[in-house]
């Protein structure tokens, strides 16, 4: 996973560049826009989706029984991603970024146990439990994931912030306009 991360105004940004998680969209996506732009690709993309939604369920309506309901299933499930990332990426924050991947887990959890209506018995039960542990393990995924991002982004300010202090150290071996200048740069060097 690849994370790009600057710092404006004391608020850290991420945007994801690399997420196993994201389809094409959302590789489509991964560079940042300016707001306007970003309001107009978010907006597109979730008129994209519903597009495709509404094209997917046309032909679930050629079907009847539990392959429409599948069928149904699926479409939801392909319209959930896509709607999902790109407010991911239109919000661009690693708690947005989250609440997608549960919220996809959510979708395909449905979708997969619609696939298990088909099935009859023992293996039917054995296909929800299957489609139950894949939801609990996507979304623990997606938790353990920000923890460490988290994790992460808090031990580089403080590696930051150490750097800094050695800098502003190094600064008292001047005095004067010299150390004025060295703290100057100093500050400009770690955006403090």
């Amino acid at each position: 996973m690849k994370l790009v991360c600057k710092k404006v105004s004391g608020k850290v940004l991420i945007a994801v560049l690399a997420m196993g998680w994201l389809g094409q969209a959302g590789a489509q996506q991964a560079a940042p826009a300016t707001a306007p732009d970003a309001k107009a690709t978010h907006s597109l993309a979730l008129d994209r989706a519903k597009s495709v939604y509404e094209v997917a369920q046309a032909r679930c309506d050629a079907l009847a029984g539990t392959a429409h309901d599948i069928c149904e299933a699926d479409a939801h499930a392909v319209r959930v991603r896509a709607e999902e990332e790109a407010t991911a990426a239109y919000r661009n924050t690693l708690s947005a970024y989250t609440q997608a991947r549960i919220r996809i887990a959510a979708a395909y959890h449905e979708r997969d146990k619609t696939r298990c209506t088909a099935l009859a018995g023992n293996d039917r039960e054995v296909c929800l439990q299957q489609a139950k542990a894949t939801l609990v393990a996507a979304q623990a995924d997606a938790r353990a994931d920000r923890k460490a991002i988290e994790a992460r982004l808090d031990a580089n300010e403080e590696k930051l912030t150490a750097e800094y202090h050695v800098a502003l150290q190094k600064c008292d071996a001047f005095a004067g306009a010299a150390k004025d200048q060295c703290v100057s740069t100093a500050r400009t060097a770690y955006g403090k």
